[in-house]
């Protein structure tokens, strides 16, 4: 069902943008297109995940086809990514989504920045949704760099097609539909929207959560609990974040489909209460806040070290 409404709205988006012809409310289908490749990218993280078909090869076919013929990222690189934050969420060293890339998740990180970069990274909290606009171009660019790597890619061929017919389709109807200016317009603002909304869905479910030492070793219910956040707000947040709301359950039960969570949260909640283990859940726009107060105050450490607050308060004066 959930296919068949995206495809719905994918095939709406396309008439909108054909009859609106040279318009600059085609940048409303520029947003709304950013809006839908999201949502697709959520069904086929879901897939990934061997929640929508019952068998595996048919998932990743699903995950595949959606992946880099509809979003235009690799699946093979998002598996492999994805797979193995799964396994160790929010450890040091093993976590690739706290890896720095421009924003610093760790204060080791932060330290090392010079530069512009120390700047950025000093006001990281505040930046970090504006940061975000360019976080659709970068989703693109990294996996696709993964598959031209010179090491074994699963699919390579296939996903390499896919995306390059993709993309061929896309900018050649842009292109071809818009003025040139318009044309840029209009893929920036999908490629911002798109970024903003898949960095705005992921954030929220261990940015700010306890971090795990490299040599740390806890059981798997601690560590999937410990680390991950849930978003409140039911049937409607469901749908807004894919599902991902429900991290705590989807750590624990990464197979388990989207309808079923809610039930399982309640089980899960009774059990961190039975061990005496935190169990993390708030609205969206406190779990935000925290995300910008935890990056700010890691950002703290890309500081100059002869920087002396109380020298900058004189002459501010």
């Amino acid at each position: 069902m959930l296919i068949g409404i995206l495809l719905v709205a994918l095939g709406g988006a396309i008439a909108g943008f054909i009859l609106l012809g040279d318009s600059w409310f085609q940048l409303l289908i520029a947003g709304a297109l950013g809006l839908i490749f999201t949502q697709f990218a959520f069904l086929a993280h879901e897939a990934s995940h061997r929640q929508v078909l019952e068998s595996g090869p048919a998932n990743d076919r699903l995950g595949r086809g959606i992946a880099a013929g509809v979003v235009g990222i690799s699946y093979a690189w998002w598996m492999t990514k994805h797979t193995r934050h799964h396994a160790n969420p929010n450890k040091i060293g093993k976590d690739p989504d706290i890896e720095f890339d421009t924003i610093s998740f760790v204060e080791a990180d932060a330290a090392k920045q010079r530069g512009l970069m120390a700047l950025i990274t000093r006001k990281q909290g505040y930046l970090f949704f504006p940061l975000l606009t360019l976080e659709g171009v970068n989703l693109h660019f990294t996996s696709i760099r993964t598959l031209f790597d010179r090491g074994p890619v699963k699919g390579r061929g296939v996903e390499l097609s896919l995306i390059a017919v993709r993309f061929a389709i896309y900018f050649g109807a842009i292109f071809w539909m818009l003025p040139l200016g318009m044309a840029f317009a209009f893929i920036g603002v999908q490629l911002a929207v798109f970024g903003i909304y898949m960095g705005a869905s992921f954030a929220p479910n261990h940015k700010g959560m306890p971090i795990i030492p490299a040599d740390a070793k806890l059981d798997f219910f601690s560590k999937q609990v410990l680390t991950s956040r849930n978003v409140s707000g039911g049937f409607w947040a469901s749908v807004l974040f894919g599902g991902l709301n429900y991290q705590v359950e989807h750590h624990l039960f990464p197979n388990m489909p989207r309808p079923h969570l809610a039930k399982a949260r309640e089980i899960v909640r009774e059990h961190a209460r039975t061990l005496d283990v935190p169990y993390t859940e708030t609205t969206i726009l406190k779990s935000y806040g925290i995300v910008i107060e935890y990056l700010n105050r890691v950002g703290l450490a890309a500081r100059d070290p002869f920087d002396c607050p109380m020298v900058n308060q004189f002459r501010r004066v």
